[in-house]
């Protein structure tokens, strides 16, 4: 029997579907491209991220890389490896993990990149172009390969670089004045928060 691969028509469409797996998907021309997993590396840097902004925040306004996001264009949503909601999210998030095109921009998505060239041009043009048009203030592209963290944020008409952050030098942000944090914390196994 052959198997027919769902197409959808409506990011609604989309968020109706159902196949009974836990796999996540990008929607691209409608029709569902499986995302896969990250990497050991990226997945300890945006959990050394998450605790530190749960400890900030609170830990109900930090999502790690379940969080989908509805942005336009191609594909049709994201998954950052870490969100920080604002407080009205958490009540719009409750019944699914994704912010639509109508709710606010979270304050922060971060990106962690991958290894290869794809991976680069997706962290560091598409996606930013995509969360430079939904408004979110601010976008860190944490790159593991330089040990390099770039700072964007939204002023005037899009995304201005606040710095590009490495060894001890210590994060700038923009909605973040009190984090205590350098860019070498992030890629030391075993750093002090």
């Amino acid at each position: 029997m052959v198997q027919t691969r769902p197409r959808f028509y409506s990011f609604d469409d989309y968020l109706a579907y159902d196949d009974g797996t836990e796999n996540v998907y990008e929607l691209f021309n409608g029709e569902l491209i499986e995302v896969p997993p990250e990497s050991g590396q990226n997945v300890q840097i945006a959990n050394r991220l998450l605790l530190i902004f749960a400890l900030l925040l609170g830990i109900d306004r930090v999502r790690g890389h379940g969080l989908e996001l509805e942005v336009r264009g191609e594909p049709k949503n994201r998954y950052p490896d870490l969100t920080v909601i604002q407080p009205e999210h958490i009540q719009l998030l409750a019944k699914r993990n994704t912010i639509r095109l109508t709710m606010p921009p979270p304050t922060l998505v971060v990106e962690v990149v991958s290894p290869g060239e794809l991976q680069w041009e997706r962290d560091y043009i598409a996606k930013r172009a995509q969360y430079e048009d939904l408004g979110i203030p601010e976008y860190w592209i944490i790159n593991p390969q330089d040990q390099t963290v770039l700072v964007l944020a939204q002023q005037g008409q899009g995304f201005t670089a606040v710095g590009t952050f490495a060894g001890n030098q210590q994060l700038e942000s923009l909605q973040f004045a009190n984090l205590n944090l350098t860019a070498a914390q992030l890629f030391v196994a075993g750093a002090q928060e």
